[in-house]
Order: structure tokens, then C-alpha cells, then sequence
């Protein structure tokens, strides 16, 4: 399964945003993502699925894939296009439970986690850089060490943790499939021009390893 295009995964976090989720949904859209992954664990499951909901139809509008972290039953509840799950949980069970064209991921901060991401269609490979929305998961990994945990997988990678349009070519030139923000989105005052600024910065990249901007395996 090809990925999202532009493979730029927008991960959501209420304690950061400025407005409401749905808001800022609509805003990053409006700048170009096309992947969005809610990840609101710590809300009730009535709410959260009725927010996945929402946003499954906000994202239809714009021709986006929505996906939740972890909440399985949701995405078959409200028929939402993905999951992205935990490291140490099994693809293959998930892929059994949502079906084949399902959008599955994992996340992993190590090359052991990556290695262990094997059945999913990708893995979020994190923290890159130091972030404080991915705490607690040791020193960042760097981008030396994600060119070599890139060559030692065949599925893609997408580079994640204190990701900015600073540092978005490197991750790509160390092999990155793409790109994942969190709290600079959330936070931004202007997340639509934000996200429009990260696109062009990724597509620019893409385009300068040789992919002409498109994402999958390579």
C-alpha cells in the first residue's frame, strides 16, 4: 500500500492546540495534509470515537486519510482509513481485524521496535530530534542513526520528534518516507500556513532525493 501524498502524518494533541481539534483539522487541510492521525488516548472511548467521527468526515471533504492511534474499534466503528499502533502490538492482528485496505502503522524508537514493525505499512520512527511532545523515550535518535535503521527495514519510514521545515531535508536525505508533526502544528497560530510552509518544504526535498514527491517503498 502506497502512502498518503504528501507523506506528511499530522498527529493530533488537544494539550497543545489553540483551538479545537476539528478546528485545527480543518485549518492543516486547508494547507495541504492529506493524513491526519488522532491520538487522543487519554479522552473516554464514546468521545474519542465520536471525535474520529468528525473527523473522518472532515477529512472526506478534503480527500484526506484519517486514521486513530491505537483504537481499533473505532476505526472499524465509524469506518475510519487506518490505524497507527503501539510498538510491541501486532500489524498482522490488526490487519486481520480492519482489512486489507487499511492504512496500518507502528511506532517504534529503536531499530529493534523497527525491525519488530514488520506487516505494517509503515512505522513512525521517533524521537528524530529533541521534542517535548515525545518525552520519556531517551536521547534522540539522530539522523546518522535513521539513515542506518532505513537501510535495515523494507518498509517505509517516516521521521518523527521535533520535526521543523529546518530539518526536513536531512530526515529525507537520511531516507525518510516522510514526515511526522505534532505539537508545532497544533501550536501554531496559523496552522494552515504552517502546514503549506512543511509541504513545500518536503515536496522540495522529495524531489531533490529523486522521487518527484512521491511516497512508498524505494
Amino acid at each position: 500500500m502506497r502512502l498518503p501524498d504528501p507523506p506528511l502524518l499530522v498527529i493530533t494533541d488537544r494539550h497543545q492546540a489553540r483551538r479545537p481539534i476539528e478546528a485545527v483539522a480543518e485549518a492543516v487541510f486547508a494547507g495541504g495534509c492529506r493524513w491526519l492521525s488522532l491520538r487522543e488516548k487519554d479522552l473516554d472511548a464514546e468521545s474519542r470515537q465520536a471525535l474520529l467521527s468528525r473527523l473522518v468526515a472532515l477529512g472526506r471533504r478534503f480527500g484526506a486519510t484519517v486514521m486513530v492511534h491505537e483504537d481499533i474499534e473505532a476505526a472499524i466503528a465509524v469506518a475510519a482509513d487506518g490505524v497507527h499502533l503501539p510498538s510491541g502490538a501486532s500489524p498482522v492482528a490488526a490487519r486481520r481485524r480492519l482489512g486489507a485496505r487499511a492504512l496500518i502503522g507502528c511506532s517504534a524508537h529503536d531499530a529493534t521496535e523497527l525491525a519488530a514493525a514488520a506487516g505494517a505499512d509503515y512505522a513512525t520512527l521517533s524521537p528524530i530530534f529533541p521534542s517535548p511532545s515525545k518525552p520519556g523515550y531517551g536521547p534522540p535518535v539522530g539522523i546518522a542513526r535513521l539513515a542506518s535503521a532505513v537501510a535495515a527495514v523494507h518498509l517505509p519510514v517516516i521521521a518523527l520528534g521535533g520535526i521543523d521545515a529546518t530539518n526536513i531535508a536531512p530526515c529525507v536525505g537520511a531516507g525518510a518516507a516522510g514526515v511526522a508533526v505534532m505539537g508545532g502544528v497544533m501550536a501554531a497560530a496559523d496552522a494552515t500556513a504552517v502546514m503549506a510552509g512543511l509541504i513545500k518544504t518536503l515536496a522540495d526535498a522529495l524531489a531533490a532525493r529523486g522521487t518527484h514527491g512521491h511516497s512508498g517503498l524505494f
